[in-house]
């Protein structure tokens, strides 16, 4: 377009400047040995661009004869590069395609054609075909050719990687990855593995410090950025914690700013001001992070963050936390266990009733089976909530790539991946039925199963706050009853006890079986457990 251009404004130059001639008439005199030559100005002007025209066709045809052996070798040689490169791109399409002959027919005939130090792609292509056929001892002889070249040192160094990550070389992988990254931080592939690798030995200062150079290079978007440098501070927080607790808040308070719902980042710093006395501000980090998401492990620490408060006082910051996210289970499960252990069992039982008809999982049944256990003591009853709790839907853990942990952890032990680890349920629901027969737990049906509490003398049932009453006098008695008096020897001609003679219910003392022994009953967990 712009050489069409070009042209057409010469032309109305020329034009324009012959025109500009004819206007202007005028003779032309030359005086050359003796002898005068006359023209019209306008025909000697016409003569001279005539002359100029003619001289430089000449001059084209004369280059042209003289170039003419080299614009023929060059043509076959255009020519062959030309069918060099269409036997090079049929080859890799052949090697994505995994078309193994195809591949490395299209290589050897590239190599024929085409210079393999002009064209480096053709020992891509011959690698890619010596890892379809599986030699892959010459596919690293071809990768290592290539890393040894400035100018496929790149790709040659991700061949090696892959190469090393499939045996399982991890050592050498990290290499490979980490000098990628040095000679090249815009690799996505090489900044990533290496940020792994830092991070999995937990030299969290140069993770964060290579993470800081991937962003300034816009290889990783900005929100995943401040996630992954959010995951990391709080990783070197939760390091810090016990030698430098100042340093774990700053860091637990950045990771914070750059990501406000990550749990742990919450509990470092609140663990971190509680060792410097800065109860407030740790309590209002606690309370926005379980506005956000709340989770057990920020209401346990809420509500014991003052060791020497008493249980009522824990109930108090317990329900203080359901006030902040009412009917959420937490909220409810959190109430539950504080009332559990300040003695209020009906609030106990009513918060854990509600947090299982709201989700009846397995904590909710649990903490009910705690409850009838420290209320009532009655054994099928407790039985009854370990059995609910086994057909409930498990409680939510830490799960990253399928691998379960009691605990957040920063990378993933099964890939490496960083903030890998979710809050959920470690898997879902059963469907159906279970092996024996019974449905998923509910709180409905659960509650009309439950069996009543019965009189241990008489085995009939009788109000809660009657068999309670039993057990309290039962136990007083057992402590102000004076020492038995020795035992005397049994004449042999006494008989045995009756068959049917009454027998303790909780397995108590021989003479007063109202009376149990709590060293026999083993821990409600454990019992979930052998149940």
């Amino acid at each position: 377009m712009i050489r069409l251009v070009v042209f057409a404004v010469l032309v109305l130059l020329l034009a324009y400047g012959f025109s500009w001639f004819a206007d202007r008439p005028g003779d032309l005199s030359l005086i050359w040995e003796g002898q005068i030559y006359q023209t019209k100005l306008i025909v000697a002007v016409s003569a001279i661009i005539a002359l100029i025209a003619a001289v430089m066709i000449v001059w084209w045809f004369v280059r042209l004869i003289w170039t003419s052996p080299h614009s023929v070798t060059r043509y076959f040689r255009a020519r062959k590069r030309d069918r060099g490169y269409q036997a090079l791109s049929t080859g890799l399409i052949a090697a994505g395609a995994g078309n193994a002959t195809l591949a490395r027919k299209m290589a050897a005939r590239s190599r024929g054609l085409i210079r393999a130090d002009q064209e480096p792609l053709i020992n891509l292509l011959e690698a890619q075909a010596a890892l379809i056929e599986g030699r892959h001892d010459e596919a690293r002889a071809k990768f290592e050719a290539m890393a040894n070249d400035p100018e496929t040192r790149e790709l040659g160094l991700r061949g090696l990687y892959l190469e090393a990550r499939r045996l399982g070389a991890n050592e050498a992988a990290r290499q490979y990855a980490e000098k990628a990254a040095d000679n090249a931080p815009y690799l996505p592939w090489a900044a990533q593995a290496t940020l792994e690798y830092r991070s999995q030995a937990g030299n969290w200062d140069d993770a964060i410090r290579l993470l800081e150079q991937q962003k300034a290079a816009r290889v990783v978007e900005k929100t995943e950025a401040n996630r992954l440098h959010a995951v990391l501070l709080t990783a070197r927080a939760g390091e810090r914690l016990e030698s430098n607790p100042a340093g774990a808040r700053d860091d637990a308070l950045q990771a914070l700013k750059l990501a406000a719902g990550l749990v742990p980042a919450a509990l470092i710093a609140a663990k971190a001001l509680f060792r410097e006395n800065g109860l407030r501000k740790a309590a209002s980090i606690l309370e926005q992070a379980w506005k956000s998401a709340p989770h057990p492990e920020i209401g346990q620490t809420y509500v014991r963050a003052r060791s020497g408060d008493s249980t009522l006082d824990r109930l108090k910051r317990a329900e203080r936390l359901e006030a902040l996210r009412p009917n959420n289970v937490e909220s409810l499960l959190v109430v539950a266990q504080a009332a559990l252990d300040a003695q209020e069992f009906a609030k106990a039982r009513a918060k854990a009733e509600a947090a299982a008809r709201i989700e009846p999982r397995e904590a909710a049944f649990l903490l009910l089976a705690d409850i009838e256990e420290a209320e009532t003591g009655d054994q099928g009853r407790v039985r009854h909530w370990l059995a609910q709790a086994l057909k409930a839907p498990r409680d939510p853990a830490w799960v990253a790539d399928g691998f379960v942990s009691d605990k957040w952890l920063p990378v993933s032990p099964v890939t490496g991946r960083i903030d890998a680890f979710e809050w959920k349920a470690p898997f879902g629901q059963i469907e159906g039925r279970l092996e024996d027969g019974s449905a998923p737990a509910a709180i409905e049906t659960a509650l009309k199963t439950l069996p009543p509490l019965h009189d241990v003398r008489s085995e009939s049932p009788v109000n809660d706050h009657r068999i309670i009453e039993l057990e309290r006098a039962a136990t007083i008695a057992e402590a102000v009853r004076p020492a038995p008096a020795p035992a005397k020897p049994k004449p042999a001609g006494d008989k045995a006890p009756a068959p049917n003679e009454a027998k303790p219910f909780f397995g108590g003392l021989p003479d007063d079986p109202g009376v149990r022994d709590s060293r026999a009953e083993p821990d409600p967990k454990t019992r979930l457990r052998l149940f």
